[in-house]
């Protein structure tokens, strides 16, 4: 079976060649050339007969993803004229996934537009964690024969196991409950959730579970933190109902604006994530998880 080559772009060297590791595949960059005007010149790393092998893997995680949209759109269609046969994506961090329904008329269903035009341009995709909420699995989303959705809540409960004895793990919201329930199933932590009123991007109302935290060490986990807001409010919360401790653990690290120092002023102690996003705060590597979802997605026909 023909190895694939690992694609990236110069900015993800770092995790493309984690991956490349852990999965045994060579890896080659593109090259990318910003004009005046912002557009971009692409170039592939082709070989000395000037094509690219028929499978190939392209790594990008879609973090600020505008940009990188494009940049999707000019690779995959060019790598097809260069004889791959098979491209797969993968995306640590899949964007657009959170606007699933319209909620007023007239609304972009983003993840619907996104999706499919992921679908169209690639033949499979693995990603970890994506903010699934009124859909049942990836592949509704993106419609491609092989989409896979990993998880890293069994990767943060062992951080977490490493770090704190006898944790409560707690979800700020009724959707993280999937992740909170995945990684305290690992290690029987004592979990529950929180429920939340959201009144804007950053205003949100948080009502406690009915679990004593007084005097335990309390982890909140969600797969995404952007804002802060509203685990900074949890955290408060939390504190406030005798917590000895509130660590943060969570896959995609935004922390967009002023979100990590909002995180620590309302009391957090520490902060983790996994590498899907490089971040300061990065504790885990997905590059084994993604490497065996790799390898194990079936064989390109003949």
């Amino acid at each position: 079976m023909d190895v694939p080559l690992l694609l990236h772009f110069d900015d993800e060297h770092d995790a493309a060649a984690r991956l490349a590791q852990a999965a045994g595949f060579p890896l080659a960059g593109i090259e990318r050339h910003r004009f005046p005007d912002d557009e971009l010149r692409l170039r592939l790393p082709v070989g000395g007969e000037g094509g690219l092998p028929p499978r190939a893997v392209l790594f990008r995680s879609l973090v600020r993803p505008n940009e990188k949209l494009v940049e999707l759109l000019l690779v995959a269609r060019t790598a097809r004229t260069l004889g791959v046969r098979h491209l797969t994506l993968v995306a640590p961090y899949l964007a657009y996934m959170r606007q699933d329904i319209a909620f007023r008329p007239g609304e972009v269903v983003s993840q619907r537009v996104v999706g499919d035009f992921l679908g169209n341009l690639f033949d499979a995709l693995v990603t970890v964690d994506p903010h699934l909420h009124r859909v049942s699995s990836l592949a509704e989303a993106v419609p491609l024969p092989h989409a896979v959705a990993l998880s890293a809540a069994p990767l943060l409960a062992d951080l977490i196991a490493a770090h704190c004895e006898a944790p409560v793990l707690i979800g700020p919201d009724a959707e993280s409950a999937q992740w909170v329930g995945a990684a305290a199933a690992v290690h029987g932590f004592d979990y529950a959730v929180c429920t939340k009123r959201r009144h804007g991007d950053h205003e949100v109302d948080i009502d406690l579970p009915p679990l004593a935290v007084g005097g335990r060490a309390v982890v909140l986990l969600d797969d995404v933190a952007s804002s802060g807001r509203t685990l900074a409010q949890t955290a408060r919360l939390l504190r406030a109902a005798g917590a000895a401790s509130v660590d943060v653990a969570v896959t995609h690290a935004l922390f967009a604006g002023d979100a990590l120092p909002t995180l620590l002023a309302a009391g957090v102690g520490r902060v983790w994530s996994t590498d899907c996003i490089a971040h300061p705060t990065n504790a885990v590597s997905v590059a084994p998880l993604l490497a065996a979802a790799l390898h194990g997605l079936p064989p390109v026909a003949a």
